[in-house]
């Protein structure tokens, strides 16, 4: 496979500017991407446009990872409802750097033949005159035009400032600088930002007089409709402190059978015929889940590392099977984070009481029945006795109460006293 045709099969192609197969079939290309430091870390919508990147790379282009700091100060429209609210610009520079570190791990920047460069925007923003600017490019641009771009039109109703309704411009810069400096040719994105990639290749083409290429990523949507990289608490991010490695982990590990297959394809490195290997153990197979564990495994391996994705396989199969005392301190410390936690007091517990009062069972005649039925294991060990006693010795690590409720549903109590 060529990288065109390993885009087409992973469904990668949303949309692409004219020219841009024909143009790929000729060598290689130096491609880029940019990320404004908007938040302290990265999420999954940006992991993907990072690994077609590194696609890019493997097959022996040049890729180009630009980080916004200059139009973080300002605030891209595309897909918000409102304004951003500004950010100092020593925010923006502290993000950055998180961001950079983020992304340093997925590339090759030694390569002798292709090595990747991390470039950051303010290095030609930050010395821009508002004169000079609105002279040399704004000039380029009609107002219908860009009003004619999904990411200003679809503001109009609830508003837009001038600097917002600019950030197309800056964009629009970049590519060309980018474009004069290293000869890069191809942007790529999310698919809410064809508008400001199409801005750029139009930039280049009246004022250089050159022809460049655009492509976009598909929007990431679940089989349910819903959008995915989000949970009940919020965006799945790269940075560890703010999703866990095992977080992260378990958010895989539960993707739909529907869902599972197409993810592969655009988070993992295997090749078709291994993908085509796991989709029928989907449809023959599904409750062994393999693919699931797959891209599991693979995705935070990408992301966090050999051996915090064996952590977290670790901590996943142990509950799962119900291996409560193979857990380390550590393995809590992760696990606390993503689990129901609530606080007891008391020298010793008595069970209904201790499923009461931390809302495990909604009253005791749910918990008595749930204790009948053998719902109810702590620390791994199935609870049948409903005068059972638990004492300071039954503590994990002197500290926590681990209880599974039926299957699944974990709690973690911590019991002080």
């Amino acid at each position: 496979m060529n990288i065109l045709e390993d885009l087409k099969f992973r469904g990668l192609i949303y949309q692409a500017t004219e020219g841009l197969p024909s143009r790929l079939k000729q060598g290689k290309i130096v491609v880029y991407a940019g990320f404004d430091p908007t938040a302290e870390s990265l999420h999954l919508g940006n992991l993907l446009q990072l690994i077609t990147l590194k696609r890019f790379q493997e097959y022996g282009h040049t890729p180009i990872i630009l980080i916004g700091t200059g139009t973080a100060l300002i605030g891209d429209p595309s897909g918000k409802l409102k304004e951003r609210p500004l950010l100092s610009e020593k925010e923006v520079k502290l993000r950055a750097k998180k961001i950079e570190n983020q992304i340093k791990k997925f590339f090759d920047f030694k390569s002798k033949i292709n090595p990747a460069r991390l470039i950051n925007n303010y290095d030609w923003l930050g010395n821009l005159k508002l004169v000079e600017f609105l002279r040399d490019i704004g000039k380029w641009f009609q107002v219908n035009y860009m009003l004619s771009k999904q990411s200003i039109r679809s503001r109009l109703t609830t508003g837009i400032s001038f600097a917002e309704f600019c950030y197309m411009l800056l964009q629009a810069y970049d590519f060309m600088v980018l474009n004069k400096k290293f000869n890069c040719e191809l942007q790529i994105g999310g698919s809410d930002q064809w508008g400001n990639i199409t801005a750029g290749v139009d930039l280049i083409r009246k004022k250089c007089k050159k022809v460049v290429y655009g492509l976009t990523l598909p929007l990431l949507v679940k089989a349910d409709g819903t959008k995915f990289g989000k949970t009940e608490s919020g965006n799945i991010w790269l940075d560890a402190k703010k999703t866990s490695p095992y977080q992260f982990y378990q958010f895989w590990i539960n993707i739909d059978d529907r869902d599972v297959i197409k993810l592969i394809k655009y988070f993992t490195f295997l090749n078709k015929k291994e993908i085509l290997n796991l989709q029928e153990k989907v449809k023959n197979q599904p409750e062994k889940r393999e693919a699931q564990r797959t891209l599991a495994k693979l995705v935070t391996e990408l992301v966090h590392g050999k051996s915090a994705s064996k952590q977290a396989g670790k901590i996943s199969n142990y509950l799962f099977y119900g291996k409560i005392s193979q857990l380390s301190k550590s393995d809590l410390a992760q696990i606390k984070d993503t689990i129901p936690t609530s606080n007891i007091s008391g020298k010793q517990l008595n069970i209904l009481d201790l499923l009461v009062k931390t809302g495990i069972c909604s009253s005791k005649r749910q918990a008595r029945e749930d204790v009948r039925n053998g719902a109810i294991c702590i620390n791994g060990k199935v609870v049948g006795d409903l005068h059972k006693i638990l004492f300071p010795s039954d503590k994990l690590f002197g500290k926590y109460l681990l209880v599974r409720r039926g299957k699944r549903k974990y709690f973690l109590i911590n019991w002080i006293g």
